[in-house]
């Protein structure tokens, strides 16, 4: 047996080499409220409720409470009436899963049933169409602002068609979609509709409140029938904790599942999971009530503080602009000319203890940095800029990356299909890299990835993950 202090002295050393999730550096994946004291009382609070089960509410009506509070608090918050209700899910992605297979076991009459979506919905929602046989139909988003368009998006509703997703905002542009028209169309066509408010939803109502205008996209807005919102994002919950909240019983009744067909205890589920820990929700509940109204009122001051000096800085640095005309938290910033190598920059943001996050050219948004602005981030803006004004000019005096014309043509005619791994160590060893790893520098595997189709793109990376994901053999 290894005394727990060793293990915990390994696992702190293990983390080491970790990205920062605290002070603002890494603007991608973790949220940071800047205040002290609140990660200590989570992780209290998990502790107390970690061993419970949230597969029976029955056997622990502690937890049951602390969920029909959480979902009250998220309801009043974004515009739930006395009919709405709503569960406490692991995630963003568990939120929007569901939605789609509620929407989809609403309508057991259609063969093929069918999503709208625009292009620029999370990810998730593919994923949802992959795993509950919805046919995703993607609606293109105005090139300009990257909002959904409502026209295009009332034209593609059908007879087939069970929900129609928005977001407020959608993660790539941080642009809230026009919900009241769509939301109408839907409504119309007796069709549900999502509004994905994962990342906003818990900021964009504050946001309001200082004066930001804003579009209407909570379920006050007539047609809107499930919203989700995730309480690790702006809630500053810790990781593990969304809510998805629905219009009315009848509308979340087919998300639930039952079964009776085995000789064991009768299943019933409210989510993907069964067993899980009571420890997430519990650590939600202590945030959301130690900080409360006031206390989110003022980490979005600080954050939309954060979020405007973030913005003016960049626009006035050479080479940079930011995409659209972001209402919420989330910038994305491209290069002004061709000279300027965003994905070189992403690294010498790394250099100087920054982490970005790149996101690739799709249809009419060019390749990007992805910020995403947190509480932290006020204080620390003048820093941030000053070395984001030095990672430009130094990535400028490098030059953008430019793959040699053979290396471009070996990759776009690889068959995603028929990938091998043999035609995977091979691009490794074109990328400079010695087997699978982690590279501190990303920009000339990032211009590898940028010039493969997205089909392949998403066959290297899942090799990639998969040899990542390989136990080394003792």
């Amino acid at each position: 047996m290894i005394p727990a202090d060793e293990v915990l002295d390994e696992l702190r050393a293990m983390r080491a080499g970790d990205l920062p999730t605290h002070g603002g550096r890494t603007l991608a994946y973790v949220y940071d409220s800047g205040l002290s004291g609140v990660d200590e009382l989570a992780a209290d609070a998990h502790a107390l409720a970690s061993s419970a089960n949230g597969l029976d509410p029955t056997a622990f009506p502690s937890l049951l409470r602390m969920e029909n509070e959480v979902v009250a608090t998220a309801a009043a918050l974004l515009g739930g009436g006395p009919s709405t209700v709503g569960t406490v899910t692991s995630g963003g992605t568990e939120s929007c899963l569901l939605a789609v297979q509620a929407a989809r076991d609403a309508r057991p009459d259609l063969p093929r049933p069918r999503m709208v979506l625009a292009d620029t919905a999370h990810a998730a929602f593919h994923k949802a169409a992959h795993y509950f046989g919805v046919e995703p139909v993607t609606v293109p988003v105005d090139p300009s602002t990257f909002r959904a368009d409502p026209a295009a998006m009332t034209a593609a509703i059908d007879d087939s068609t069970v929900l129609v997703v928005v977001s407020a905002p959608s993660y790539a542009h941080g642009v809230v979609d026009p919900v009241p028209p769509i939301a109408a169309a839907a409504a119309e066509r007796g069709v549900r509709c999502h509004v994905d408010a994962c990342i906003g939803g818990w900021i964009l109502p504050h946001f309001r409140r200082l004066g930001v205008s804003l579009p209407d996209f909570d379920l006050a807005v007539p047609g809107v029938t499930s919203l989700s919102v995730d309480l690790h994002k702006y809630a500053y919950c810790p990781k593990g904790t969304s809510v998805l909240l629905h219009a009315s019983a009848d509308v979340r009744r087919p998300q639930f599942f039952a079964s009776a067909a085995w000789p064991g205890y009768t299943m019933l589920n409210s989510t993907l999971q069964s067993t899980r820990s009571g420890g997430p929700l519990a650590a939600a509940w202590a945030v959301l009530r130690h900080l409360g109204d006031d206390g989110y009122a003022r980490l979005a001051e600080r954050t939309l503080a954060a979020v405007r000096t973030l913005r003016a800085g960049i626009e006035d640095i050479p080479g940079l602009r930011v995409l659209g005309d972001p209402e919420a938290t989330l910038l994305a910033v491209t290069a002004a000319d061709d000279d300027l190598d965003v994905f070189t920059v992403a690294d010498e943001m790394t250099e100087r203890g920054w982490y970005l996050q790149p996101q690739f050219g799709f249809v009419a948004s060019p390749p990007n940095l992805h910020l995403t602005v947190t509480a932290a981030n006020h204080g620390g803006e003048p820093e941030l800029l000053a070395d984001l004004t030095a990672a430009v000019a130094a990535a400028r005096a490098a030059g953008p990356i430019r793959l040699a014309p053979e290396l471009v043509t070996a990759i776009t005619a690889l068959d995603p299909d028929t990938l091998t791994p043999d035609q995977f160590a091979g691009l490794l060893t074109a990328a400079g890299l010695d087997g699978v790893s982690t590279p501190r520098r990303m920009a000339e595997v990032n211009a590898m990835l940028a010039v493969a189709p997205p089909r392949l793109r998403e066959r290297l990376l899942v090799e990639f993950l998969g040899a990542l994901f390989t136990p080394a053999r003792r």
